[in-house]
């Protein structure tokens, strides 16, 4: 029996309890440089189709290509910042493949001499245990076209009647970081891959070198992973599911390869080494071709490109400059901002540590800022399936907000009303304030009458507090934040009410 597209899934739990997976992810960062890897080309994103080329992108006889020195920089800072050795001297290869988005039919890349290897990157679980992915290289290569497969039901090239090529994305820097083999996480493997993703994206992103925008395709990972039983050495025959685009995917799929590996073992069957496709919709993965082997590339030197010997001085110079590291930066907010982990966690986990610090450099208060992000917009970007950064609200403006709740010119549900009307594009916080009426009421004739006539509407309160039940204001404070349509400062509202009862708070 051979794996099928059909095969029932086994029971997580029943799958651990009797293979150890073996997973290793292969990171593709598309960098962001001006200009293409081996030519003058612009990367930026959207033109026409077909616009961004040349003839050494495309591939022309007699083009010859020149390495982007940015690329080989940045390059350089992702293997320092994934403590790996940066080769004295290393070498670009062609790896050999007909497919219709390779204009080349070869992918100029690195083979048995990268740039940076044997390193590692600790990641932090959502329990705070430390695990530790290593590293085998990260090397330099291309990226490839884009296919647009037409009059099919998926959008994929089965079924459909024809595609489409664009091959602007074609000769975009690209560095691959491959791990080694991941083993010993157990059942927490997903979860170790989805950290380890999330982790090396937000290390991306502090190095400058990426925006590391997943559902853009400048960061993808394809999950590699085996089954193998207990107590065995000899590592299974692995899977590979190409071009994951979340961090939430990268879990599921190596959720969902874990159970279908064990059900086509506990079957009897073989699992077959191919790549796969991973399936939003529904988490699943299905067939796409059988895996070549390395020597299926034939590999070899690339003639037209002369060596890449990064000078030791110069390596050490990228070493020096390197920012803090995102692992060690969120250790050092979590104690400017006197949060626990877990609070540190559930904002990492939100994509919100970023959007939190902004905030503050715009002038918020931490907790202010945390309050915000975590509370009402947090709820706003479930509720619409959106992520937090992706909400049409700015740091500045959530500063702003904090600023008028400070001030006392709004209060905590007004504020509410404010954001809310921020995210519905009616403006920025002081025009939503303007058009909506919603500064508090602090004008002391105006508080003074509402106190007045919720005294005189409520006598039987208004004794109970006369006699010393200080806790029964609380009715009148609420009677007048109605009346004022939640618009009043309720603090000088309970003030006045004891001042008018005679009362002591």
């Amino acid at each position: 029996m051979t794996v099928t597209e059909h095969v029932s899934l086994v029971p997580y739990e029943d799958a651990l309890a009797t293979y150890d997976p073996v997973m290793g992810l292969e990171v593709h960062v598309e960098l962001g440089t001006r200009t293409k890897m081996f030519c003058g080309c612009s990367t930026e994103l959207g033109a026409d189709p077909n616009s961004q080329t040349c003839p050494t992108c495309l591939g022309m006889p007699g083009a010859l290509p020149v390495v982007n020195a940015i690329g080989v920089e940045s390059a350089v800072k992702i293997g320092l910042a994934l403590n790996c050795e940066i080769a004295e001297w290393c070498r670009f290869a062609r790896k050999n493949y007909f497919y219709p988005d390779m204009p080349k039919n070869f992918q100029t890349s690195q083979y048995d001499e990268p740039i940076a290897y044997n390193g590692y990157l600790d990641v932090q679980l959502e329990d705070g245990e430390i695990f530790r992915v290593e590293i085998e290289r990260a090397h330099m290569e291309e990226d490839t076209g884009k296919s647009l497969h037409v009059g099919g039901a998926t959008g994929r090239i089965q079924g459909a009647s024809h595609s489409l090529l664009d091959y602007n994305r074609a000769g975009i820097p690209l560095i691959e970081i491959v791990t080694k083999p991941i083993e010993g996480a157990g059942a927490r493997a997903p979860e170790v891959a989805k950290a380890y993703v999330a982790e090396l994206r937000e290390l991306i992103k502090a190095l400058d070198v990426s925006e590391a925008r997943m559902e853009q395709g400048q960061m993808r990972c394809d999950v590699n992973l085996s089954l193998r039983p207990h107590g065995r050495e000899k590592f299974g025959t692995r899977s590979e599911t190409k071009n994951v685009n979340s961090l939430r995917s990268v879990e599921r799929a190596a959720r969902y390869e874990i159970q279908r590996h064990a059900a086509v073992l506990d079957g009897g069957g073989t699992i077959i080494q191919e790549t796969r496709h991973f399936h939003e919709e529904d988490g699943s993965t299905t067939s796409g071709r059988v895996k070549e082997e390395a020597e299926d590339y034939r590999y070899f030197p690339e003639p037209d490109l002369v060596p890449v010997a990064p000078p030791r001085e110069w390596v050490e110079e990228l070493r020096g400059g390197l920012p803090e590291l995102p692992r060690l930066r969120r250790k050092r907010l979590r104690e400017e901002w006197g949060v626990s982990e877990h609070d540190m966690q559930s904002m990492l986990n939100a994509g919100a540590v970023e959007l939190i610090t902004a905030t503050i450099e715009a002038g918020a208060p931490a907790d202010q800022a945390r309050k915000w992000w975590m509370g009402e917009l947090a709820r706003s970007a479930n509720e619409t399936s959106t992520d937090l950064a992706a909400l049409p609200i700015t740091p500045a403006q959530v500063a702003r907000v904090a600023e008028l709740v400070t001030a006392g010119d709004l209060n905590d549900k007004l504020a509410r009303q404010v954001l809310e009307g921020v995210l519905a594009g009616e403006g920025d916080p002081d025009t939503v304030v303007e058009k909506r009426g919603l500064k508090v009421v602090s004008d002391e004739g105006a508080l003074g009458t509402a106190v007045d006539e919720a005294i005189a509407a409520n006598p039987a309160i208004a004794d109970k507090i006369r006699a010393g039940k200080i806790a029964a204001a609380g009715a009148l404070v609420g009677a007048v934040m109605k009346a004022t349509r939640g618009q009043a400062d309720a603090a000088r509202v309970r003030e006045l009410i004891l001042e008018r009862l005679g009362a002591e708070g």
